[in-house]
């Protein structure tokens, strides 16, 4: 549960049963969008500077795994509240990539995991792409070539 009572979940979206929903107090779910979330770490960014922007989410990368919540969301706490009056912002931003994270390690034979979130972190925050290219650069690539860039860079 977020600071403002919104819920993150699991249900089942255009190709399988990991698809991430915000469920709001007030009935309302959805499902954040890339863009939509590149977006406000681009802004916290901006405020914060990328380098520790993107560190903090790092941090939350290497804690995620095949399941979310537990220890990961301890640390996206414990993150969220170095950033003061934007502590919740961050909250649910690192909570929504958590979650993604984990339905990519999740995906039925995937060759790439999380790992495809961090290179669009990595381009969107260290490489200093517009967000809407960002979000949408991978589109259409073979697994091999976004290994190749990962591997690139390290991870």
């Amino acid at each position: 549960m977020l600071p403002d009572g919104t819920s993150l979940e699991y249900d089942r979206g255009a190709f399988d049963d990991w698809c991430v929903y915000e469920a709001r107090p007030d009935g309302k779910r959805t499902p954040p969008q890339d863009i939509d979330y590149f977006q406000t770490m681009k802004d916290l960014a901006a405020v914060f500077g990328a380098q520790r922007v993107y560190d903090d989410y790092v941090i939350v990368y290497r804690s995620t795994g095949r399941e979310a919540g537990g220890k990961t969301l301890e640390v996206i706490e414990s993150i969220a509240q170095r950033y003061a009056g934007d502590g919740p912002t961050v909250q649910r931003v690192l909570t929504i990539l958590h979650m993604a994270m984990v339905a990519e390690e999740n995906k039925r034979n995937t060759r790439l995991g999380k790992r495809i979130k961090r290179l669009g972190i990595h381009r969107l925050l260290i490489e200093e792409m517009h967000t809407r290219e960002a979000a949408n650069f991978m589109r259409g690539m073979q697994w091999r070539e976004i290994d190749r860039l990962c591997k690139d860079r390290g991870f």
